[in-house]
């Protein structure tokens, strides 16, 4: 267990982290609605799809085949797991804190027991 001074620190250390993480979700989340656009763009002007369902699947088909879109799918899941595990780390050390702030007032409440015991009994 760290020092209790250090914290505070640590906490911002790891909530910065999960901002971190949750500008990278947002700027990949932003590519994926720019080829979600474009598969959209390019099944709506297809002359030859004749209903909804057919420009469904072609959008599908257009996204299927676009490996960027691939990665950047892939990259979300990675980035979704990642900032889960950093909101979890971030928990643990406000949990931490909070248990080591508690020790601490204990040890505080034993001492001035111990010293209020002794005046008590006049040593």
């Amino acid at each position: 267990m760290m020092q209790l001074s250090h914290y505070p620190s640590a906490i911002a250390q790891a909530s910065q982290r999960v901002n971190e993480i949750d500008s990278q979700l947002m700027a990949v989340q932003l590519q994926i609605n720019r080829f979600e656009g474009g598969a959209d763009r390019i099944s709506s002007f297809d002359m030859d799809m004749k209903n909804d369902a057919q420009r469904k699947a072609r959008r599908f088909e257009v996204l299927l085949v676009n490996q960027e879109y691939q990665k950047a799918l892939d990259a979300q899941i990675r980035l979704a797991t990642e900032k889960a595990n950093a909101l979890a780390h971030l928990e643990y050390l406000r949990n931490q804190f909070s248990v080591a702030k508690l020790e601490a007032r204990l040890k505080i409440a034993q001492q001035l027991t111990d010293l209020e015991s002794r005046e008590f009994v006049g040593l």
